[in-house]
């Protein structure tokens, strides 16, 4: 089955676009939610508007919501679970159990749908994808720990050698920056003689 997509569907295509699905899909989901119409001799030719006026309001949801893409990517967000010793959850963490920590932490409200994941089931880190937009789609972090391990702070070795390589980079700023001073210097003495 052949339909015009009239909104951005997400995995499928965007809003204007002519795509084959299944009939099921297309009959009982795309169908009925509007987000879709068979694609026939007349509703061919709007779908060039239909584009347009889409891509217009995704410029302007983009710009909306870029703030928000912004506070959501790389965001941290920790779980302590009951767990095996190899790491196995007793349970899951579900994208629900996210969107609601999300909220807590930033007050940002998402649909559980917005999340592309599937229930976490081990400890460990774990990205998220959030599906803001089809243009827009931070990522968060997930720490999913053993209930009662303590957090691992950095190595102080670590620390040590990250602070030595930001004096050095300090360092050599200051050295060119004297070189420069050095040489207007010689040529202003230069220029004098």
């Amino acid at each position: 089955m052949r339909v015009l997509l009239l909104k951005d569907v997400y995995k499928l295509g965007r809003a204007g676009d002519i795509k084959k699905v299944a009939d099921g899909y297309g009959r009982n989901f795309l169908i009925p939610q509007g987000l879709a119409i068979p694609a026939t001799a007349g509703s061919v030719k709007l779908a060039e508007t239909i584009g347009k006026k889409a891509a217009e309001q995704r410029a302007v949801l983009n710009k909306e919501l870029e703030g928000v893409a912004t506070l959501l990517n790389g965001l941290v967000v920790e779980f302590s679970m009951k767990a095996g010793e190899t790491g196995k959850l007793y349970g899951s963490v579900t994208s629900q159990m996210v969107a609601d920590k999300v909220k807590e932490l930033k007050g940002i409200e998402l649909e559980r749908r917005d999340l592309v994941m599937e229930p976490i089931r081990v400890t460990g880190e774990h990205e998220v994808p959030v599906h803001l937009t089809l243009d827009l789609v931070p990522a968060l972090n997930v720490i999913v720990r053993r209930e009662g391990e303590a957090v691992k702070p950095k190595p102080v070795v670590e620390e040590m050698v990250e602070a030595e390589e930001e004096l050095e980079a300090v360092v050599e700023e200051i050295d060119q920056v004297v070189e420069e001073v050095i040489e207007e210097l010689e040529l202003e003495e230069e220029a004098e003689s």
